[in-house]
């Protein structure tokens, strides 16, 4: 039953543990506050009062819930499992798209994966390339959402650093991995040979630490894509990687911080975005605490939004 869970939610197990560790707390905390508020009704007819009960503590739920899941980290999962099921009785179905200004361009942001403009690709099977320089946690995320994919292939994994774990990670999964080295990436022709013999379709930048190459990024254009643990246009560009990231949503006061996915041009963090995702920073943050509610919604959010712009198979 907890591998079900986990494949259907797509989270690992101790997200697991802390999804049902919210449920069953939110759960007990409905139910506390329903019998604590019907104190302040007279309602002498037993099925009137259990009617009444069953309203409240429906309306009370997803409140509950989504207070305790701020606690154990999960506000993201639980914001959309929320808006999931409100959508499936019929409510909320007309929220408008969350609009985030960039210089003085309006670019939308929905959190219900609406309105992600997709990007051709012209055969049956869409080549991935992963480009990672570190322990590549969202690389497995994205491997493990197309696993079973008939249309969609993680065909090449990228590393500019000998020894990182997404190279482990390529091992296991039977996955090519390619080496770069600076000199030909950034002075040479930045390894097209290689990615035009996979057919690479979309590149994926899930923490590689390297400014894509111009000639890269026009051979590429629109095809490449990158996540940002924050919420562009605030807290980007050059050296705003991992904790230096969260440290700065702290040092600035933010109540909010979350993940930016968002195509690459010749600018750091600058091409368009294609979605964000939110989280609270709480009182006590430290660079470390935010960063585990990011990598919650980095691992939520990325394959889901990568399967959304390539589309449907052909």
């Amino acid at each position: 039953m907890f591998q079900r869970l986990q494949q259907k939610w797509k989270v690992n197990g101790l997200q697991l543990l802390l999804i049902l560790c919210t449920f069953a707390i939110g759960g007990s905390l409905t139910g506390f506050a329903g019998k604590k508020l019907m104190n302040f009704f007279s309602i002498e007819q037993r099925w009137l009062w259990v009617i009444i009960y069953i309203i409240l503590i429906t309306i009370l739920w997803p409140f509950s819930v989504l207070l305790v899941s701020v606690f154990f980290g999960q506000y993201a999962f639980f914001k959309s499992y929320i808006r999931k099921i409100g959508k499936r009785i019929g409510i909320g179905k007309t929220i408008n798209n969350r609009q985030t200004t960039i210089g003085n361009d309006q670019k939308k942001a929905n959190d219900q994966h609406e309105a992600i403009p997709l990007i051709t690709h012209h055969s049956s099977l869409t080549n991935i390339a992963i480009f990672a320089s570190g322990a590549g946690s969202n690389a497995q995320k994205i491997i493990d959402h197309f696993r079973n994919s008939n249309h969609i292939k993680v065909s090449l994994i990228v590393c500019n650093k000998p020894g990182a774990g997404i190279l482990s990670i390529a091992d296991r999964e039977g996955i090519p991995a390619l080496l770069i080295d600076k000199e030909k990436f950034f002075r040479g022709n930045a390894y097209m040979d290689e990615l035009k013999e996979k057919k690479i379709d979309l590149i994926v930048l899930a923490g590689f630490l390297w400014k894509i190459p111009d000639e890269l990024i026009k051979a590429f254009r629109g095809k490449i894509i990158n996540i940002h643990p924050a919420l562009l246009p605030k807290h980007g560009g050059k050296g705003m990687y991992g904790n230096y990231v969260h440290e700065a949503v702290i040092k600035a006061g933010e109540k909010e911080s979350g993940i930016t996915i968002h195509y690459v041009d010749e600018h750091y963090d600058n091409g368009d975005i294609i979605f964000q995702a939110r989280c609270p920073v709480l009182e006590n943050d430290t660079a470390e605490s935010l960063a585990q509610r990011i990598h919650v919604l980095e691992h939520i959010h990325y394959p889901a939004i990568i399967e959304k712009i390539l589309g449907p198979a052909k």
